[in-house]
């Protein structure tokens, strides 16, 4: 009988051994599945900020070369230089709301000023209601929190207690829900319960104004106890290509461009970081090895555009200073030939010259080397008078790049960050050297969304921290935020807001995730269709059609160039294989995408302009200055010059103008952006069959 009992016993812990060695076999499946649609996502996104990165400074070459009467110089122009209005009365006057009247028909919250609690509780229900505010309001905030901003310093410092803890709040990106689920579990902010909230607060997610009105409601009642970083989003430029500039605009079609130029202010004087008991670093994106924390507590953060008058001798460019932190302009060299757009294509190569070379100028301007891809002393070739002005002017401007888009890597050094196309990459080294030299003892940063909300790195001494839940997708990662008492150790509370998500079992999230990515990369693939099949075709001299699996890895990257791990994830794109090799040719006909709402008869330009989607439309609304959504035939034709100067091909002008007539439906001249760009959005065809 015992023996029985032994054998039945022995029997049971195999059991129970060989399900949980099946389980975390399982488990482990499940996370590389995890970690590669991780991948998919995050090398997209970055691929998308450094097609940015290269049409500004595209844009800033025309700026800096073209002659000033040009009408292609003329269209882009307003983006870099401060708006006309620039003394402070005239801002008053400009942005006053009393002529604006609240009809008796508006349902939303009425505000009075000074803003209490009581009014700021009343907008974040409002908010959670789905109601708008007046337009009146929001100016009247938005005028209050610049008045109050303009007195702030660049570094915000601020003391923990015994008695209360500081929460720490990361990227919100547009998602209302996380930050009201975030004041649901931690409470709203007050005297008793501190908020640092370490920018990024717009652009992707839908309700990006309504989080900055929250935000800057509190501001203004709890100045020493709530602190605004600015991130990296927080740009007007930025704005118009990832979608808080729609946003608005489509929320106040009557008053949405003061409210746009309004907050292109406020954004230039939101504080660059935040100190708590000289201890902790919060910033958003990070630091370099240049990093001087008395050089940003002085820096002129507001990047004024025109300096006194009094400045005589020091250069164009360091009186006009540029808001936005995606372009830095530099005058060029004496003696460089000013050109037109319209003789950029019968000098090809001279242009292609004079772009690479403007574009290695700026990136040496900005500390950088791109020979050998370390970061170097700023080089000046400014005029030697006024060389200590320009040089401590890029050197400020360097440090602000630097604070907003850096990322932490795990190998020591300082290198430029060309997955983003701005600022660098730091390693464990220079966060000693850096936070040493400050007698600091950890950095929080944001700016990288992370699987669980936060992460740590370089010997715990980097924290990063990401608040916007389901970033990607539902169910690609958690959001989290920080509590952190008089100890200084942070306490991390992790969330998803989506309840669709909550409800869903681990397999179940990984694979919507994964089915989303996927949809993405072959949008991807699809739109790089020529180019594909070019790079097949080099592996296939014999033109069979088909290729090996590693060629075919090999070919995808060296068009897409995204790091991704082509043969891990051959089997969940390419399902032509024959005997093991990549049947390329069927595989391009099952890469199932919608077709234009259109009949567009040149597919050359139906792939200009699925590849270049997101860069058309940035153009679009930049060219559409007075935010009415819609642009003339001959913007529409002076978009695409620009466009095709920028990809240096060549868009004949009969082209343009049949696509021009095509898509003015209602044949008044005018060309709806919203209507062009959805007729050409790409949805894929296998995620609805």
């Amino acid at each position: 009988m015992s023996a029985l009992l032994f054998l039945s016993k022995s029997s049971a812990i195999r059991a129970a051994l060989l399900i949980q060695r099946w389980y975390r076999q399982y488990v482990a499946r499940l996370e590389i599945r995890r970690r590669c649609t991780w991948n998919i996502f995050q090398s997209i996104e970055y691929a998308g900020q450094q097609d940015q990165i290269k049409l500004y400074s595209f844009f800033g070459f025309l700026m800096d070369h073209f002659t000033p009467a040009s009408s292609e110089r003329n269209l882009i122009s307003h983006i870099f230089r401060e708006n006309e209005i620039c003394r402070d009365v005239e801002w008053e006057r400009y942005f006053c709301y009393k002529s604006i009247d609240v009809p008796d028909s508006y349902t939303g919250p009425h505000l009075t000023f000074p803003m209490t609690f009581c009014g700021v509780s009343k907008l974040v229900e409002a908010f959670k209601h789905k109601q708008q505010l007046h337009a009146r309001y929001v100016l009247q905030i938005l005028g209050e929190t610049w008045r109050l901003l303009r007195i702030l310093p660049n570094i915000s410092h601020l003391s923990s207690c015994h008695t209360k803890e500081i929460t720490i709040c990361g990227d919100l990106h547009g998602q209302l829900e996380d930050l009201l689920l975030i004041f649901y579990k931690n409470g709203l902010p007050s005297t008793e319960k501190p908020y640092v909230f370490n920018g990024d607060f717009v652009d992707r997610g839908k309700n990006s104004l309504e989080i900055l009105l929250i935000l800057f409601g509190f501001l203004l009642v709890y100045p020493n106890d709530v602190h605004l970083n600015r991130g990296n989003h927080e740009d007007h430029i930025v704005n118009l290509r990832y979608g808080f500039t729609k946003e608005v605009l489509g929320k106040y079609r009557v008053h949405g461009k003061k409210i746009l130029k309004l907050l292109q202010k406020i954004f230039s004087w939101l504080p660059l970081a935040t100190v708590i008991d000289h201890k902790v670093l919060i910033a958003h994106g990070g630091i370099s090895d240049t990093t001087d924390l008395n050089v940003i507590a002085r820096v002129d953060r507001h990047k004024t555009t025109n300096r006194r008058n009094g400045d005589a001798g020091v250069p164009v460019d360091f009186r006009r200073r540029v808001r936005s932190l995606t372009h830095h302009s530099s005058t060029p060299p004496q003696g460089l030939p000013r050109r037109s757009l319209h003789n950029l294509h019968t000098s090809h190569q001279h242009m292609n010259w004079s772009v690479d070379d403007e574009l290695k100028k700026r990136r040496r301007l900005a500390g950088f080397d791109q020979s050998y891809g370390e970061r170097k002393k700023p080089d000046s070739d400014s005029d030697p008078e006024c060389e200590e002005g320009t040089e401590t002017y890029e050197h400020e401007w360097e440090q602000m790049v630097d604070l907003l888009w850096s990322d932490p890597m795990p190998q020591n050094g300082c290198i430029p960050n060309e997955v983003r196309g701005g600022g660098c990459y730091w390693g464990p080294d220079v966060t000693e050297e850096v936070l040493g030299r400050h007698n600091l003892q950890l950095l929080i940063r944001s700016h990288e969304c992370k699987q669980d909300g936060y992460e740590f790195c370089h010997n715990r001494r980097v924290l990063t921290i990401f608040s916007a839940s389901n970033y990607y997708e539902v169910g690609s990662n958690r959001g989290a935020y920080i509590r952190m008492g008089a100890d200084l150790v942070p306490h991390f509370v992790q969330y998803q807001a989506s309840r669709t998500c909550r409800e869903l079992t681990l397999r179940q999230s990984v694979g919507w995730t994964e089915r989303s990515a996927l949809q993405a990369l072959r949008r991807q693939l699809f739109v790089h269709k020529s180019d594909l099949i070019s790079a097949f075709r080099e592996f296939d001299p014999n033109n069979t059609g088909i290729i090996s699996p590693s060629h075919w890895a090999s070919a995808t990257e060296s068009v897409l160039k995204l790091g991704l791990p082509w043969r891990v994830l051959r089997p969940q794109l390419v399902s032509s294989t024959k005997n093991g090799m990549v049947d390329y040719q069927e595989w391009m006909k099952e890469l199932s995408i919608t077709e234009p709402k259109l009949e567009i008869s040149d597919t050359s330009l139906l792939e200009t302009m699925y590849k270049n989607h997101s860069n058309l439309e940035t153009i679009f609304r930049i060219i559409d200055t007075d935010h009415s959504g819609l642009i003339s035939y001959e913007e529409f034709r002076q978009t695409w010059k620009l466009l095709s100067s920028h990809l240096k091909t060549e868009i004949s002008d009969d082209v343009i103008a049949n696509l021009a007539q095509s898509i003015d439906f209602n044949k008044d001249g005018s060309i709806d952006i919203n209507e062009f760009m959805e007729a050409f959005r790409l949805v894929d065809l296998s995620a609805h069959s």
